[in-house]
């Protein structure tokens, strides 16, 4: 191999990208131009960096069917970086296919933890630890081993087992140090910060306290009765009644369990569930209707006991009623989830991972943007939305995810 270009793939994978432009900056050849798209990427120009990429895929001849696979890889990786969400992911199956079949295991296993990747922040928790069960990390190098376990600990946050994230992050934050590479252990405490900032906060007898991810996590697992505001369901140790498609249901539900163990009031349930502020005979007949429609659906959790002036939650089985509430009580919730991470996001990105259509989402931002809550930046297809990243809590309770048993 050219002793330049040997020398320049060295800096960049010891995290030197100014090392490797030295050595390949006015060289137009493919492998050169390979190098300075992956310099320019590191280096955040990832403009830059796809035309480079895409000038070196072009430019390697067909038999080099390893060094354009490479290419495809790093692509994919800045379309992830960038929120490019919908970029061909069969283009990126195949490369990685190609390098394991020439023996380039390293780059093959990187291909597979961006399709791993891309999977978890789409909410794809499943697919994507499938695919992660096919992975050996023992003979990655340290900064791979770092990536894979970061891939571990996102799937067990977005699961809700706090330990297993905790042991994985520990993992790579080792192998970020033996890595040597400032930016992947500043990456590997950015994210181990998720798991000592608050999370939710828990209303019991109307009082209000923020909780970590590892203590909503043991909230589940104890006998009290959740009205869970983040996933929109009831639960306690025995079952998940899901209300996600139910608002009205729901909103009566969060209303009972904040006022437990006292009833509620029937016009102060007209107001939560209907938005009236005046409860006529046409409320009443309708709340009527509702109650009896969550009777029916809690009857294995929770009985809905009338009383002189409203209703009250009786638990089956629970000693105690609390609500899981969101950090941050916003109708565009999970949009502002996804725009905390501080990267750009354009709206079909945010569709595909919200599992909403574009105009939703579209709404969503116009009116999170008159708020002033997000800006966004470009034109058209260009468009790319950002907020800065919120501090004091952590979003992933407000991610359309599944949790345990939901």
């Amino acid at each position: 191999m050219d002793p330049l270009i040997a020398a320049a793939a060295r800096a960049l994978a010891a995290g030197d990208p100014l090392g490797a432009l030295n050595r390949v900056a006015l060289r137009e050849d493919a492998p050169a131009l390979a190098l300075r798209g992956i310099a320019m990427a590191q280096l955040g120009d990832l403009a830059r960096a796809k035309a480079l990429l895409r000038r070196a895929a072009r430019a390697f001849a067909p038999r080099e069917a390893v060094a354009r696979a490479r290419c495809i890889v790093a692509l994919a990786e800045i379309a992830l970086v960038s929120r490019d969400l919908g970029w061909p992911a069969k283009a990126l199956a195949a490369a990685r296919a190609t390098l394991a079949a020439h023996g380039d295991r390293l780059n093959a296993a990187h291909a597979r933890h961006l399709e791993i990747r891309r999977l978890l922040l789409i909410g794809r928790l499943d697919e994507a630890e499938r695919a992660l069960a096919g992975l050996d990390p023992a003979p990655l190098p340290p900064a791979a081993r770092a990536a894979h376990e970061l891939v571990v600990a996102g799937i067990a946050l977005r699961r809700l087992h706090t330990k297993t994230a905790r042991a994985a992050l520990a993992r790579a934050q080792r192998a970020a140090r033996a890595a040597g590479i400032a930016a992947l252990t500043a990456e590997v405490e950015s994210a181990a910060q998720i798991l000592a900032t608050p999370a939710a906060r828990l209303i019991a007898r109307g009082e209000a306290r923020p909780l970590r991810l590892d203590e909503v996590e043991a909230l589940y697992a104890s006998p009290a009765l959740v009205v869970d505001a983040c996933r929109h369901a009831v639960r306690d140790r025995g079952a998940v009644v899901s209300l996600a498609r139910r608002p009205v249901l729901f909103a009566l539900a969060r209303a009972l369990a904040e006022g437990w163990p006292a009833d509620v009031p029937r016009a102060a349930l007209v107001a939560r569930a209907f938005r009236g502020k005046h409860a006529d005979e046409s409320h009443r007949a309708r709340l009527r209707v509702e109650i009896g429609r969550l009777r029916r659906v809690l009857r294995g959790l929770a009985e809905v006991t009338a009383t002189k002036r409203g209703f009250a939650l009786m638990p089956r089985r629970a000693r105690e009623v609390v609500v899981l509430a969101q950090p941050v009580e916003d109708k565009h919730a999970p949009v502002l989830a996804f725009l905390a991470d501080g990267e750009a996001w354009s709206t079909s990105a945010l569709a595909l991972a919200l599992g909403a259509s574009q105009r939703t989402v579209q709404r969503a931002l116009d009116a999170l943007a008159a708020s002033g809550k997000v800006h966004s930046f470009g034109r058209a297809r260009a468009r790319r939305w950002m907020m800065p990243p919120v501090g004091g809590f952590t979003t992933t309770l407000l991610l359309p995810a599944p949790l345990p048993g939901g």
